[in-house]
């Protein structure tokens, strides 16, 4: 046996407790890191000579074990916009490269983390707390995600544009033993300015269950004052309809009343011009011979039950809100929101195979596998856990453990080191 070969495989034993030493430092700092991911140490034996007769000492080197896999406690934040993955799975993002013409741009490689703690920033990016951009699915002109494209998802903080009143639900009751009293009620509607007008609603009773609605809208200035319908309900009407519902639409003056359809949509419609150009507008009464919408039924006042509208006034950004889907939604201060994204889950084979970059972030690597991007809680993915974020895997404990075990073996092979320069001396010493 070689006293140099002992004296080696006693330095890499230093060399590995060193390295099995810096993890640990490594863990032991980023342990209030958000998202962080310890590393461990796998320490592998290498064989010079090894038979039935001679064993010759070899040498050990540290490796690293990623626990990119190994779930951290989730933890609630003030966050609204924080997020944590319970399950497996990461957050895709990007990283900014500078500005071009005033706008962000991005490195073409994508990154993924499960640092949560994002954030709105000037230009309505939501960036991470080490700077990385969230990466998801804009959603396209029919509500739904556009799957078909990632990237980085930036909030509009324009205003909400004003909508139009093209429908207005009315569900309420007109009272069967009073013939003398009109019932008076009023809609709310707006202009394609976001202008708010009124509508002065009448009911009068002009008969065994017959009706006229009068309608008149103060500010139209289409020149037509007064618009009427007979609405007739129940048996009166038609034999077929049930008592205290809509059968039919008798005469009408400025309003249009739809067919008598069993089961079909009871509708008035009817136009107005508030400066720009007629706007029509329709009032949905419930279904001919259904007891929803406009009823007659017992009673002596008018009861409202039910009254909307689908116009909005102009809205300004008030704030944004994920839901646990992923839905990244823009609040308006007119109470209207807008869908504007989704935020996915990226999922890998072997996630402990990424390779590790700055920023508790990650690029994939041909042994972690493909990046396969799913919407959350499906495919295997985590669920997002919203206002909450996923504090370091680190256990303090363990890793104080680990640090006096590494310790331990550095000093031992120092012991060796020193015991095989020692028989190195005496050796050289037998000439004398």
């Amino acid at each position: 046996m070689s006293l140099y070969a002992s004296m080696n495989t006693a330095i890499s034993g230093l060399t590995a407790q060193s390295r099995a030493l810096g993890n640990v430092a490594d863990n032991v700092a980023n342990s209030q890191t958000t998202g962080f991911k310890r590393t461990d140490t796998n320490f592998v034996s290498y064989v010079t000579r090894s038979t039935a007769g001679v064993n010759q000492p070899g040498s050990v080197a540290a490796r690293p074990d990623y626990t990119v896999s190994v779930q951290g406690t989730v933890q609630s934040s003030d966050n609204p916009l924080a997020m944590a993955i319970a399950g497996q799975g990461m957050f895709a993002v990007s990283s900014a490269t500078g500005t071009e013409n005033g706008a962000t741009t991005f490195d073409a490689r994508t990154y993924y983390t499960r640092a949560g703690d994002f954030g709105m920033n000037t230009d309505g990016y939501l960036v991470n707390g080490q700077g990385y951009y969230l990466q998801g699915w804009a959603t396209g002109a029919n509500g739904a995600p556009d799957r078909s494209n990632i990237g980085p998802l930036r909030v509009d903080q324009s205003v909400y544009n004003p909508v139009a009143t093209s429908n207005v639900n009315l569900s309420a009751n007109l009272p069967a033993d009073s013939t003398t009293t009109p019932a008076n009620a009023s809609i709310q509607i707006y202009d394609s300015l976001g202008r708010l007008h009124a509508v002065d609603m009448t009911w009068t009773n002009t008969g065994t269950n017959t009706w006229q609605l009068s309608m008149n809208i103060p500010d139209d200035g289409s020149g037509v004052t007064t618009r009427t319908i007979d609405v007739n309900f129940g048996t009166a009407a038609s034999p077929t309809t049930a008592a205290g519902t809509i059968g039919s639409f008798g005469t009408g003056t400025g309003l249009t009343g739809s067919a008598a359809v069993p089961g079909d949509p009871a509708t008035v419609t009817f136009s107005a011009d508030f400066g720009q150009g007629a706007q029509t507008i329709q009032l949905n009464l419930g279904s001919f011979g259904q007891p929803s919408g406009m009823t007659q039924y017992a009673g002596t006042e008018y009861t409202l039950r039910y009254l909307r509208q689908d116009g909005v006034p102009q809205g300004s950004f008030s704030s944004v809100s994920l839901s646990d889907n992923g839905d990244l939604t823009v609040n308006y201060d007119n109470g209207e929101s807008r869908n504007i994204g989704r935020v996915p889950v990226v999922t890998f084979a072997d996630p402990d195979r990424l390779q590790k970059v700055d920023g508790q972030a990650y690029l994939r690597t041909t042994e972690s596998g493909e990046a396969r991007v799913n919407d959350a809680a499906s495919n295997g993915g985590g669920k997002i856990v919203t206002s909450s974020l996923e504090s370091s895997n680190v256990d303090i404990a363990s890793e104080f453990s680990k640090l006096i075990l590494a310790q331990r073996a550095y000093a031992a092979n120092t012991k060796i080191v020193t015991a095989s320069d020692e028989l190195l001396q005496d050796t050289i010493n037998m000439r004398r």
